[in-house]
């Protein structure tokens, strides 16, 4: 399975800009920025002209609030909040790759529900339903539920067998 790499490089990016900045910063307060006086102007003057306008700093407050919820909102769903009765790629991959010797499954999905897990699985009439209960119950299940980070949860599974 293959990880998820997109928190991982919104992080080193947030990580890297603000890096840079704390690093600017200390380099201005210790007058060590490529020899200038500390007095001098960082920003050119038609840039300071334009910061003296009092829409431009409430429009970049403004943005700056919507970029924080934004960032907050992420963050969240990255925890895990928000995300019940949802499918779970993470699950279903795990429950595929669990059963990968039964010919012919149909569909399968697992979801978060706020009663716990659902998983729902179609397999033919020829397949063994028994053997594929007993994994199901040996080690499927509980792969999935520790996978899930929520190994207490109630787990309940739906197979469909087609004829």
């Amino acid at each position: 399975m293959r990880q998820y790499a997109g928190n991982r490089i919104g992080l080193a990016v947030v990580g890297g800009t603000l890096l840079g900045l704390g690093a600017y910063a200390w380099l201005r307060g210790h007058d060590r920025f490529f020899d200038l006086p500390a007095t001098a102007k960082v920003l050119p003057a038609q840039v300071r002209r334009t910061l003296d306008e009092p829409w431009t700093l409430w429009s970049l407050a403004l943005g700056l609030v919507l970029l924080s919820l934004l960032s907050l909102r992420w963050l969240l769903l990255s925890l895990g909040w928000g995300r019940r009765r949802v499918p779970n790629g993470t699950g279903t991959a795990m429950l595929f790759v669990g059963l990968k010797n039964v010919e012919g499954l149909g569909r399968a999905h697992v979801r978060v529900g706020e009663d716990g897990l659902r998983i729902g699985l179609t397999c033919p009439a020829a397949a063994d339903v028994g053997a594929v209960v007993s994994k199901l119950d040996q080690e499927i299940v509980g792969r999935i539920r520790r996978e899930i980070r929520n190994d207490d949860a109630g787990t309940v599974v739906r197979l469909h067998v087609r004829r």
